[in-house]
């Protein structure tokens, strides 16, 4: 199942998250817009891990210089959080219609 979630107050415009409904893992990690290598790192390290276990290594996270606000890690924990309530509702999140690279965002 793939979900997207827009980030608020960073660089990145928007993360698909594709994980396992059953085993609540995530099997890829994609973003459009932020810092490539930083966020690409990310999906590295989430990948196979349960969505709780990110949520929570998520936790606490410094602030971007760039945002003064927030952070790309945060704003990814946030989406996750928003995800596990909808899963444990039993709300399937509407499956986009799209792929990120219909997205222009022009450079960043």
């Amino acid at each position: 199942m793939q979900y997207v979630f827009n980030p608020e107050r960073v660089c990145a415009k928007v993360f698909m998250i594709d994980i396992d409904e059953n085993t609540r893992t995530i099997r890829d990690f994609e973003s459009k817009g932020g810092c490539p290598g930083n966020l690409k790192a990310i999906a590295r390290f989430t990948r196979g891990m349960h969505i709780d276990e990110v949520i929570d290594r998520l936790a606490d996270m410094p602030i971007c210089p760039a945002s003064k606000v927030t952070s790309c890690p945060e704003q990814l924990r946030n989406g996750l959080i928003e995800l596990r309530k909808k899963l444990d509702a039993g709300e399937a999140p509407v499956r986009p219609s799209f792929v990120l690279d219909s997205f222009s965002f022009g450079k960043m």
